[in-house]
């Protein structure tokens, strides 16, 4: 599977192009120190939003551009945009690198190709960062995240346009273009905050870089994600980040996470939602460096 020789080259600085089955699999480089290997979640949403510099001071960081995002190729069938299709591509990635063992940072649900990954190829990884992300989904995942959703505009009950918020986000699910997808989500944006209409100028240059691709956003995995009885194998250390006004994969998760893990530090984030690399950086940034520490 793609490439496999194993040059420096491989982690100099910059954009990186290799094939993984014949499908384009880009990533890019930045940073020193031991290498840390980040993966996107979305599905569909482009890298470049969970780009952390303050992590670059403690690890060469690799970002995946998701198979299906970017500049990263299509695949043939939009059914493969599953999650041992992330997984596999992944795999490949660390493979090209040439590192023995690499740290491994998912957020949200590249958060659950993170814990897949761990469970798949155990021997591969020196650390696991899970942010904002969860051992499951279904249908109580999904009914708490629409709860959230629906209580979003009485927390910001002096914000006119946060009463907007539950209707752009119903918007997502409709949208079959990755123009209109995008709309939509940046419009439902600011639900993955803690506080986006008072940091809004703060804010709004990430609100608008956000691209999404329609096709990996919308393949429905015809297998439930649930690894709760498999945690126990995941022995590397592991640090579980979760921002306290996350809605959709918000402190329940998290806790249950970092209860079947053996190894883990849970850190909750009390000023931030979805996105606590943009909102509490500095914080964001210690909890995954300080896996360089155990």
């Amino acid at each position: 599977m793609g490439s496999t020789s194993h040059d420096v080259s491989a982690l100099a600085p910059g954009a990186h192009t290799f094939t993984v089955d014949g499908v384009r699999q880009v990533y890019h480089v930045a940073g020193s120190g031991p290498v840390c290997v980040a993966h996107s979640g979305g599905p569909g949403i482009e890298w470049e939003y969970l780009r952390t510099p303050g992590l670059e001071a403690h690890f060469t960081m690799v970002y995946v551009e998701p198979v299906g995002t970017g500049a990263s190729g299509q695949l043939d069938n939009p059914d493969d945009y599953r999650l041992d299709t992330y997984v596999r591509f992944l795999h490949a990635v660390v493979e090209h690198l040439g590192e023995p063992r690499v740290y491994l940072l998912g957020h949200s649900h590249g958060g659950f190709v993170a814990q897949r990954y761990a469970l798949t190829h155990p021997d591969r990884i020196a650390g696991l960062a899970l942010y904002d992300t969860s051992p499951v989904t279904g249908a109580e995942f999904w009914a708490e995240a629409m709860a959230g959703l629906a209580a979003y505009p009485q927390r910001h009950p002096d914000r006119p346009e946060a009463a907007a918020v539950p209707a752009a986000f119903a918007q997502i699910g409709g949208a079959t273009d990755d123009e209109s997808l995008g709309a939509a989500l940046r419009a439902a944006l600011p639900v993955y905050f803690a506080d986006f209409w008072g940091r809004q100028d703060e804010f709004a240059p990430f609100q608008a870089a956000v691209r999404i691709s329609a096709t990996p956003a919308g393949a429905q995995d015809p297998t439930p994600f649930d690894v709760r009885d498999n945690l126990g194998q995941i022995t590397v250390p592991v640090v579980v980040i979760v921002g306290s006004y996350d809605f959709i994969c918000g402190p329940r998760w998290a806790e249950q996470l970092h209860a079947g893990l053996p190894d883990s530090r849970l850190v909750t984030l009390e000023r931030s939602g979805h996105f606590a690399h943009i909102e509490q950086p500095v914080e964001f940034t210690d909890a995954v460096a300080e896996l360089l520490k155990r």
